[in-house]
This record gives C-alpha cells, structure tokens and sequence, in this order.
C-alpha cells in the first residue's frame, strides 16, 4: 500500500498579509495626497515645494512618494514608533530608486520635540494630531510646526467629522479581492470628546485580524482645529471641502476652499495653515 503524503490545512489569508501593507491599501492614497499638497502649495506660492516633513509619518509612505515626484525633492519622516519605521525602510525606502534613498531621513522622535530642517510643507495626515486630548497640548504641537516649517511653509492636515463621528459605529468596504476593511467607532464619551476607534480586516476564507489598530483619540471640531491654530501662530488656517458627484452620490475628490460645509453624516476635509 502506497504512502499518501497528509493533507495540510493552508494558512489562513489573515497569517498572509502584513498590517501594514493592509493599512496602506486601506487607508492611504499617497498619490492625491501629495497631488493636492503640490497643487495648493503652487497655487498659493507660485512654486513645486522642495521640502517636506511628514509627522507621524509611520512607515513613510508620503515621504517616499514625494521624493519620486522631483530629483530634487526631500523628506523627513517623524515618528516614535521604531517598529513601524524600519518596516517603512525595509518596504518603502528600499524599494525607492537609489538615487531617491538618500533623500528620505527618517526621525524617531516625538512631534512635540523633534528638529528637522526647515521644510515648504509640513503633513500631519490620518487625523494623528487626534492623540492629544488637552487643547494646550494640541496647541504646543501647533507652534511645533510653526517652527519646523520655512518662510512662507504651508502645514496641511486632515480632519473628519459629521454626526456620525460622534457614535459608535461600523463600517466596512473591500479593499482588494477577498479582504474587507472594517472602521470600527467602538466608543465616544460626549463630555471629553474621546473616541476608541479600531481597524479590523476581514478575509474571504473566514479569517480575521481583530484590531490591527487602535486609536484612543479627541473627536475635534473644526473651528476649535482652526481656533488653535491660529493661536499657535499661524496666519490663516483654510478648509477645503471636497466636491459631489451627483451621478455617483459620493465625493468627487476635488478639494476646494470652502467657508461653509455641509451638515452631512460624515465627512473628510484638508485644513491648510499659513505660516
């Protein structure tokens, strides 16, 4: 009687993927973020910026997309998480041409404190500036970036907002074939403004990565982000309210200054301060 080799039971999707891969495709649209940041920056400058700082940069995923736009272009990544950077080199720099390597320094240290280089742009994307709580602490990272930026340097940042960011609430969509992302509002406290808000990842084959991230954030408004920023130092503070697209009943992407919004369930705007 012959030998038949053991089925093996195959390793589940959710074993496969790495959760930072998984946020990138997810999360991040490098290419028209740094499209807006070159567009506006021109649009209010008259030139490309040179310069970019990236703040709770993670795995340097901007960063690298904007030292691929121009030869000349540098970035400088923040971030303390050591892990969370050096697979950002191993993934993200490395795979940059040689010539664009050397033109990404990666920092580890905290946004409150870190030195940089004076930069033209300076990004704190993915509502990170969220974490602090306390309104001074919010405005010390606010003068922070004052400094950090060059004469005349924009600082752009991103807020959500709606009612329904202030609820608990689910919401998933798929992100490639047989993997579904799930943005998970797990809890809101009404009096501090504090959130818990999670990342989960759902695969075709039943498995699960359960909290690849989690959040413990301050829900801010818009006029208070606006408030203190102008607190901070900053000359201008401009929201942008994206377009609609009537025929698909969602978002256009097309970002635009805007003095009043609208009431809608939720929303994502850019904010972007003058230095």
């Amino acid at each position: 009687m012959t030998n038949r080799p053991r089925a093996t039971k195959s390793i589940p999707m959710a074993r496969r993927y790495d959760r930072h891969d998984l946020y990138q495709r997810s999360v991040q649209t490098v290419d028209s973020e740094i499209d807006f940041v070159d567009a506006t920056y021109k649009a209010l400058r008259g030139r490309l910026p040179r310069t970019l700082r990236e703040d709770f940069c993670g795995t340097a995923n901007t960063s690298c997309e904007f030292v691929r736009r121009r030869p000349t272009n540098r970035a400088f990544g923040v971030d303390l998480d050591a892990p969370t950077l050096a697979w950002g080199i191993e993934h993200n720099i490395a795979r940059l041409k040689p010539g664009a390597r050397g033109r990404v320094e990666l920092v580890r240290g905290n946004v409150l404190s870190a030195r940089t280089p004076p930069a033209d742009v300076l990004l704190a994307m993915n509502f990170s500036y969220f974490i602090f709580k306390e309104r001074a602490t919010l405005r010390d990272y606010f003068k922070h970036a004052r400094k950090s930026l060059a004469r005349g340097g924009l600082f752009f940042l991103d807020a959500y907002g709606g009612s329904d960011a202030f609820r608990t609430l689910r919401e998933s969509r798929k992100v490639a074939p047989g993997i579904t992302y799930i943005w998970h509002q797990a809890d809101y406290d009404p009096i501090t403004g504090s959130t818990t808000c999670h990342i989960h990842f759902r695969f075709k084959d039943g498995s699960r990565i359960k909290d690849a991230f989690t959040y413990q954030w301050r829900v801010w408004t818009l006029p208070e982000i606006r408030e203190v920023l102008l607190e901070a130092g900053f000359r201008k503070a401009t929201v942008y309210w994206e377009g609609w697209d009537e025929k698909k009943w969602e978002g256009n992407g097309v970002f635009k200054p805007a003095e009043r919004g609208d009431p809608d369930l939720g929303w994502i705007v850019y904010i972007v301060a003058e230095r």
